[in-house]
């Protein structure tokens, strides 16, 4: 029977969650790295083996470790960080004399294809590739070297490179998303780049239609159709159906059109899935009740998906990087929140429970679906 292995990267360890097909039972491995910022966890499509992570610390720098046995030991590789009485100071910094700071990795999207190969999007806002499973990175400096480039502001949580998406189609066309600068896409595997944000509107930068300077949240895309992509903005719910090229509102009837996560159903590339939250004051569920939405036709018309859900009192945060979908027959989904719990529904979303309480707050979920 086929498995599923979810992977938590939370404020205080990385956590590996185990079931079999049936998902109702689970176990807990981790805290691996405990009491270190685990940013992402992600594991290589081309080997279920192959898992990354980003571990960071505001006063030591950042390490990506990596795992050849699903999680079950770990090892830093590249030596990732170089501390010299400078808290924070990084290799990957490039020493070119504009205004560049490296933070930490936010997200890591290992290839479709090659487990050794895997890029890294990080803060100050740029991405990285390793072709040799972490050990050394080269950035690709069109994207930070793009025109646009000195007018990119930080969003509130600095300025991120915090979504990665490549065509399983073209393997030369990459889109990627920062807070807060806009969706950016290459046709020539990262060499160049131009802005894809044409039908955002951003009433809080000076020219609301500009060309950069949108506060995207997060991206999502199915693979059988990598010219429909779908956005969480700061406000607004979005959609392109020309790989990025344009974009339309989708919110719809949702409750609220400000959050953070989004994500595709694995076999339904029409049904959508937000976690709607009040405001971007106010970092909790609308009337302090936890519920996804889901539109089965792409958007516009939303329905709340809440049994097994707390629907009172509830008041915590789901992050951009925070909801994955497993490819199981029955599609199962998964999130986690800011107070600690990872859900799950094995039903698409019908159903939910809660798969582990009690976490440091959850930055990350990723999901594999093993053979």
């Amino acid at each position: 029977m086929s498995g599923v292995r979810v992977l938590v990267g939370t404020r205080k360890g990385a956590f590996v969650l185990s079931s079999d097909g049936k998902r109702e039972q689970w176990s807990v491995s981790g805290p691996h790295f405990g009491g270190w910022e685990i940013y992402h966890v992600k594991g290589s499509p081309a080997d279920p083996d192959r898992l990354y992570a980003s571990q960071s610390s505001s006063w030591s720098g950042q390490v990506i470790q990596r795992s050849n046995d699903g999680g079950s030991t770990w090892e830093p590789v590249g030596n990732q960080f170089v501390y010299d009485g400078v808290p924070g100071t990084h290799q990957w910094y490039d020493g070119t004399p504009h205004p560049w700071e490296f933070a930490r990795v936010w997200h890591l999207e290992p290839s479709m294809t090659d487990p050794d190969t895997v890029y890294a999007g990080v803060e100050d806002a740029a991405l990285f590739r390793s072709s040799d499973a972490g050990q050394t990175w080269q950035e690709l400096s069109g994207l930070r070297g793009h025109g646009s480039g000195p007018s990119w502001q930080p969003g509130a949580g600095g300025m991120c490179l915090h979504t990665i998406i490549l065509d399983p189609q073209d393997a030369a066309r990459m889109t990627v998303a920062i807070s807060a600068a806009g969706v950016f896409r290459s046709d020539d595997a990262g060499t160049t780049w131009r802005p894809a944000n044409r039908g955002l509107r951003s009433g809080e930068i000076p020219q609301s239609e500009a060309e950069v300077g949108h506060c995207v949240h997060r991206l999502a895309m199915h693979p059988s159709r990598p010219d429909v992509l779908f956005m969480q903005k700061h406000w607004d719910v979005m959609r392109s159906d020309d790989a990025g090229e344009s974009w339309h509102e989708i919110s719809g009837d949702l409750p609220s059109d400000f959050g953070f996560a989004i994500d595709v159903h694995a076999h339904e590339p029409d049904t959508v899935y937000v976690v709607p939250i009040t405001s971007d004051s106010l970092h909790y569920p609308p009337e302090g009740k936890l519920r996804v939405y889901r539109s089965r036709a792409g958007g516009d018309e939303w329905e709340p998906l809440a049994k097994g859900l707390p629907q009172r009192d509830c008041y915590v945060n789901v992050l951009r990087d925070a909801m994955a979908v497993d490819s199981l027959d029955s599609c199962g989904v998964y999130f986690g929140t800011t107070g600690g719990q990872v859900y799950g529904s094995a039903d698409a979303g019908d159903n939910w429970t809660p798969i582990v309480r009690d976490l440091p707050a959850v930055l990350s979920v990723e999901v594999q679906t093993l053979p």
